[in-house]
């Protein structure tokens, strides 16, 4: 009995248990916090719009999740005698030097506030970073993880970069050449037609004929406007110019091409 007594009584046991009950309900604290903002999520309760409300969520686990950390570690050096109060207030040169270390990281943390109050982009969208084109799959406090689209490798940006980041929007806009010959309310009837195939394709969204924009050498070109999901644009780009092309084939129009005349003096 007594040596269970000197065990209950001696200090760092003592320590050990009020420190294991702290990081417990630290954990358990972050385990329901994340539970409840995952319902929120699932439940979409609109606080903006929907991918932003997604983004802000996720956002909001992640900075929890660093409070929690450190506060724990707080009480816990509190718990086995470290002053903390003291220790914070006397960093001084050692606070420069490690805030010239977390540089890096405190861009990171300021540009991942800055991506979501600026909707610079969101969860769901497409966005490039160098050779990489992917939907973004989460945005923490430091870094942001998307999916290549070609490879599906998972990329990890950070958010100190989030200049050299293009958001890639579902905008496909085909330039199309129509002859001379035609005039252009034949040329507007035959892309007309072109246009409402091209909507009954699967996958777009929505298409539009904006007119002819250019005078070219040997043709009137004409723009045509297609909507879609841009993790298919290339597919709806090159079907929408297979649904053009064969449109003019069946209304036999050559497609114009630049020619030159030779004369010679005999």
């Amino acid at each position: 009995m007594d040596t269970v007594k000197n065990i209950i009584e001696n200090v760092w046991v003592q320590r050990g248990v009020w420190s294991f009950i702290v990081v417990l309900f630290s954990g358990l604290s972050y385990f329901a916090i994340s539970r409840f903002l995952a319902r929120k999520e699932k439940a979409n309760v609109r606080i903006m719009s929907q991918k932003k409300n997604k983004t802000f969520i996720r956002m909001l686990k992640s900075i929890i999740g660093y409070a929690l950390a450190i506060i724990t570690v707080l009480i816990v050096l509190q718990i086995y005698g470290i002053d903390v109060t003291s220790m914070l207030a006397g960093v001084g040169i050692a606070s420069i030097i490690i805030g010239f270390a977390l540089q890096d990281a405190l861009k990171d943390i300021f540009r991942g506030f800055d991506i979501v109050t600026d909707g610079y982009y969101e969860i769901g969208d497409i966005i490039k970073f160098g050779d990489n084109t992917g939907k973004v799959l989460s945005i923490s406090l430091r870094t942001t993880k998307m999916q290549d689209i070609m490879t599906g490798n998972m990329v990890s940006i950070a958010n100190r970069n989030i200049n050299q980041v293009e958001v890639v929007s579902g905008d496909v806009y085909l330039t199309v050449p129509m002859p001379y010959e035609l005039t252009i309310e034949k040329s507007e009837k035959i892309l007309k037609e072109a246009v409402a195939k091209i909507k009954k394709q699967a996958n777009v969204k929505d298409v539009n004929l904006y007119g002819f924009t250019s005078i070219g050498d040997s043709a009137l070109n004409y723009l045509v406007y297609v909507s879609c999901d841009p993790t298919l644009k290339l597919g709806v780009r090159r079907q929408s110019l297979r649904t053009i092309v064969t449109t003019l084939e069946q209304h036999k129009v050559n497609i114009p091409y630049p020619q030159l005349d030779v004369h010679s003096k005999k």
